[in-house]
């Protein structure tokens, strides 16, 4: 392979699935304490959609061409100058949100700052070690920040999602009661999870407060559009946060949104490694099918990761 160049999905405006194109771009170099990674993996989120739909253009500058894709796993293939904490051939995870939009994981190379990096979970395949940066630090995130502890009580709106069925299991693992909505044909797997399950919809503050009369202590929501039923059910002095809906900031929750950070990505991968937290992969996709992955994406029913197989 020259390695001058690199297959990689790209897009040269906002829009919907028909400005996705597989191209050769430029291995992008590899600046001062990063590394550069050969991706086997990359993981499929719905933020990578609602980026180059240019719903999020208010937010981030992106430069065209732009490469999507913010999870991935792989190999580091080589390492910029002053880079102490990673050498070549090592096996990483990042979730790799720059500052900017145009350098991403859906190609054969990206650049990672060690900032969003840790190490690879040995007992995952590439496909789900690829799954689990954004979409579990996002849950780790947002239940500590909310005083996640053994005991507490804590209601987790959408479950069985990418991101929620995450924080069910990192909740279980730290010893806290998890209650958790989805629709009835997740709720055996919830279960599997740890978590009592509860039908989403009208009577749900009814089922919530059947389980837990006294209020919960902790809500993470992961769907949006529950904060009166979040009010319902909290506990006084409970805390609630939310990672779609801004709403929340009226109603004395957090609004969050998931940041790079290296110590919260290797405990995510300790809890990982003991067997507490495992990811679950949909369906795997070809470089040249990420429009397809985007089209399963949006439908918004998927349970599990969906993943780009690179190399």
């Amino acid at each position: 392979m020259n390695m001058t160049t690199m297959k990689a999905v790209t897009y040269d405006r906002f829009g919907d699935n028909s400005v996705l194109a597989v191209s050769e771009q430029p291995v992008p170099p590899v600046g001062p304490g990063e590394v550069l990674v050969r991706v086997k993996a990359a993981g499929v989120n719905p933020v990578d959609w609602k980026v180059m739909s240019g719903g999020l253009a208010s937010l981030m500058v992106a430069q065209f061409p732009v490469v999507p894709g913010w999870d991935v796993a792989g190999v580091v293939e080589s390492v910029g100058i002053d880079t102490v904490d990673y050498a070549v051939g090592d096996e990483v995870i990042a979730y790799a949100r720059k500052d900017w939009v145009h350098g991403g994981t859906f190609a054969e190379f990206v650049t990672v700052p060690p900032r969003c990096l840790a190490r690879k979970p040995e007992r995952l395949s590439w496909a789900e070690a690829a799954g689990l940066p954004l979409a579990g630090l996002t849950a780790y995130q947002v239940l500590h920040r909310l005083g996640l502890a053994s005991g507490k009580t804590v209601l987790i709106h959408g479950g069985a999602g990418g991101v929620g069925s995450f924080g069910v299991q990192i909740a279980v693992a730290e010893g806290a009661r998890v209650i958790a909505t989805a629709s009835e044909r997740n709720h055996d797997y919830l279960r599997s999870l740890g978590a009592e399950p509860v039908a989403y919809g009208d009577g749900l503050t009814e089922r919530v407060r059947a389980l837990a009369p006294d209020g919960v202590d902790i809500v993470a929501d992961f769907v949006g559009g529950v904060v009166p039923a979040t009010m319902a059910v909290l506990a006084e002095g409970g805390v609630h946060a939310s990672i779609t809906d801004p709403e929340v900031l009226g109603a004395g929750g957090q609004w969050m949104w998931v940041h790079p950070n290296p110590d919260d990505l290797a405990a995510l991968a300790e809890l990982v490694e003991s067997g507490a937290v495992n990811v679950e992969v949909a369906q795997t996709f070809a470089l040249d099918q990420v429009a397809d992955a985007f089209a399963q994406s949006r439908e918004g029913h998927t349970r599990g990761k969906l993943v780009i197989e690179v190399s």
